[in-house]
């Protein structure tokens, strides 16, 4: 029997070892499980592998240190600012052929930065793997809930693909490391090219192509009005972590990101057929769903990076040892990913994403003792890490509050709005509150308020998210009556 973990409030039993044929995976099941999250895996290491390399990159290349911000924003802007339009266009025209051309364009641009000659080439090869990942991750991620039945089988699907995208940015960090010391900057790139042409042959005789039978047209008005504002957006705040707001340039795309934006809504509000249904987006699973979702990706990426300025500067550890804390971090995730399925088979995906907003909240509140002695070392670990578990078990739940009970022709659209907010997240939260600790004149100090505004936003979403998935769950019980 599936599971309804949107729409129920009574806990429910995950299936004893006599569960039925139809809720186990098939070894074709298991197979397509693997080509999908080997490809969300390789889009989450990419996030990550190439951030200690930097340095050397820069030196290697001739970037300057203002330019290496660029190594990041682009990628992140074509990845985060086509990610809807790509998911729509996947529903419309089908999914694995998009799929299937992300791969190959990914594959072939992190070729390109592997063998970069200059700086120009370079951020071409990163340009074109962002928009390689904007294709992958919205179509991957509507192929795996296709595939996959609301129930056993798609909470377990979802947890092992929300645990590899954890681990991914875990082990990118550890692996960037040793593969620069150890071969050179350009094998992080080699690596991620190796993945794509393993995850490639393997696709295509495995993943079902989705069909749509009354194919309406794309909405161009609301594609140009919402990549237009999701770049700007994207760019301000990128630009933001490492120059601040006072940028004129900063400033005039942030204005212009917000009105597009606006214009967008605007837009779909009069569309015949629009790029985001905005009944979609008044649901409340869907609206309460993705600000869980934004506040865990935006909060725990900045206390990754406080995290990472306070153990190298003010603890002095090396990059390697650096990366060892978050190694533990990244295992710890891994278990948490095993386990989710079954606590949302428990209680549910609406309580399981509250209870993991407030225990993260609570961990990294946990991290407020850290000083300059050597002993902070092991708070650091065991806390962040259990902040991780919890972080982990929100990427899960939220992901499955958003898409359980979307039509199977809109699921698209529904993963679009998922990898929008998982991507806008991983962008926004180091500018809004990482410059509160590389600002500060005393580091130790602007990393402890970074920690307490952290916990006091994830705990306050937490109790907002749990009060506003409480009123749909009242809405749909008086509905049933």
């Amino acid at each position: 029997m599936a599971i309804d973990t949107t729409e129920t409030t009574t806990p429910v039993r995950l299936p004893s070892v006599d569960t039925p044929p139809g809720t186990r995976l098939s070894t074709r099941d298991k197979l397509v499980l693997f080509v999908l999250c080997a490809a969300q895996f390789m889009v989450a290491l990419d996030f990550s592998v190439l951030n200690v390399a930097l340095p050397v990159l820069g030196k290697d290349l001739g970037m300057s240190q203002s330019a290496l911000q660029w190594a990041v924003t682009a990628f992140a802007l074509p990845s985060g600012g086509f990610l809807l339009l790509f998911g729509r266009i996947g529903d419309l025209y089908g999914r694995r052929k998009l799929f299937l051309t992300g791969l190959a364009l990914f594959g072939t641009a992190s070729l390109l930065a592997t063998f970069a000659w200059d700086p120009a080439s370079f951020l071409a090869g990163r340009a074109l793997q962002g928009l390689g990942a904007a294709a992958i991750v919205p179509t991957g991620m509507s192929l795996l809930t296709t595939t996959f039945p609301e129930g056993p089988a798609r909470d377990r699907a979802l947890g092992i693909s929300g645990t590899l995208l954890s681990l991914g940015f875990t082990v990118g960090m550890v692996a960037g490391g040793v593969l620069t010391d150890v071969l050179s900057w350009r094998s992080t790139m080699g690596l991620l090219s190796v993945f794509a042409l393993i995850v490639l042959p393997l696709a295509p005789g495995l993943l079902p192509e989705s069909r749509t039978p009354d194919r309406p047209r794309l909405d161009f008005p609301g594609a140009v009005t919402v990549t237009g504002g999701l770049l700007a957006l994207i760019y301000a705040l990128s630009t933001a972590a490492e120059r601040g707001f006072g940028g004129a340039d900063v400033i005039t795309a942030l204005v212009a990101g917000l009105l597009l934006l606006a214009a967008f809504v605007y837009v779909e509000s009069r569309a015949h057929a629009p790029l985001v249904s905005l009944p979609m987006l008044r649901r409340r699973t869907v609206a309460w769903g993705n600000l869980g979702g934004l506040v865990t990706f935006s909060m725990m990426s900045t206390v990754v990076f406080a995290l990472t300025l306070y153990l190298q500067e003010t603890l002095d550890l090396s990059a390697f040892e650096t990366g060892l804390v978050f190694g533990v971090q990244g295992v710890l995730s891994a278990i948490a990913g095993v386990c989710a399925p079954k606590v949302i088979g428990r209680f549910g995906a609406r309580r399981t994403l509250v209870g993991s907003l407030a225990g993260q909240g609570l961990f990294v509140a946990a991290l407020l003792p850290l000083n300059a002695h050597t002993w902070s070392v092991w708070l650091a670990t065991a806390a962040v890490s259990l902040a991780s578990m919890c972080h982990l078990g929100a990427i899960i739940s939220y992901g499955l509050t958003v898409t359980s009970g979307v039509p199977d022709e809109e699921q698209g659209l529904a993963t679009g709005l998922v990898t929008s907010t998982q991507q806008v997240g991983l962008t926004i939260g180091i500018p809004l509150l990482g410059v509160l600790a590389t600002t500060s004149t005393d580091l130790l100090s602007g990393v402890h308020t970074v920690l307490a505004v952290d916990a006091a936003i994830v705990l306050g979403a937490a109790v907002a998210v749990a009060v506003g998935l409480g009123s749909a769950s009242r809405a749909r019980r008086e509905v049933r009556a």
